[in-house]
């Protein structure tokens, strides 16, 4: 039996991947405050004096799809508002998969299945990105790189989980795709 996917689902989904995504940057937050980060958490979330020349993969991202459409170079004060836009677009459209799929099934999936689903966007990210020239292939990276990037993708995994679960509750089944 096949199971049809679920516009509520996706939009469940992708209030739910807004949570998992507050939830891994709580986790980026919190390694940049022990490292000695002095920014409050408001400015550390919305780039604060953030430059292209020091921005990070989604800024870069939404930089290189922005010039490529618009044909013209991006002011670099543009660089934090890019930063923000595609990172957070990210985590609600990956939200939004993962609900769209889990309204999807004839039971609700166990918010466990958010630890791998975490994992596998963030291997998604060391498969995009090396095409894009923003990050080195997967195997040129040290443990330590690896494990902070995807322990900080478990907590998105999980919090969009279970954010998932609780915007769920009380749904009926689906109905079967005929």
């Amino acid at each position: 039996m096949r199971y049809a996917l679920s516009p509520r689902g996706a939009v469940r989904g992708a209030i739910a991947g807004l949570v998992g995504t507050a939830a891994m940057d709580l986790v980026w937050y919190s390694r940049y405050q022990r490292g000695g980060g002095t920014q409050r958490l408001h400015e550390w979330e919305f780039s604060s004096g953030l430059t292209w020349d020091t921005a990070p993969a989604p800024a870069q991202v939404g930089k290189q799809l922005a010039e490529g459409v618009l044909g013209k170079e991006l002011p670099p004060e543009s660089a934090p508002l890019v930063n923000n836009a595609v990172h957070w677009g990210t985590g609600v459209m990956w939200g939004a998969v993962y609900g769209a799929v889990a309204a999807a099934q004839p039971t609700p999936p166990s918010v466990a299945c958010g630890g791998p689903f975490g994992e596998f966007v963030c291997l998604t990210s060391y498969a995009v990105l090396p095409l894009m020239k923003l990050y080195k292939p997967i195997w040129q990276y040290d443990a330590r790189t690896l494990a902070k990037d995807f322990s900080a993708h478990l907590a998105y995994g999980l919090g969009t989980s279970v954010a998932c679960a609780l915007l769920s509750r009380g749904r009926r089944s689906p109905s079967p795709a005929t």
